[in-house]
């Protein structure tokens, strides 16, 4: 499953760094490294949302730092 999330500057005040921590976290405690590839991106187009823009298999979503694991709950380990 391919994640990207936009490390552009508009995300990256919002936090971009902070996801990525934490998704990174996360799919190394539930062991999907071989499962889970966590790319970044440079604007995603997205920046009027108020959170960072990520996109899993194509489809476009937009996490606040501290929504971060229930995203990941729901639209990760969801899809696996």
């Amino acid at each position: 499953m391919r994640v990207t999330i936009c490390i552009g500057s508009a995300c990256h005040l919002k936090g971009s760094r902070d996801v990525i921590a934490k998704l990174q976290e996360l799919v190394t405690s539930n062991g999907l490294g071989e499962k889970v590839d966590l790319n970044g991106a440079f604007c995603s187009g997205n920046c009027v949302k108020d959170g960072v823009c990520l996109t899993v298999e194509e489809q476009l979503f937009s996490v606040k730092p501290e929504e971060t694991e229930e995203f990941f709950n729901k639209e990760i380990l969801g899809r696996i």
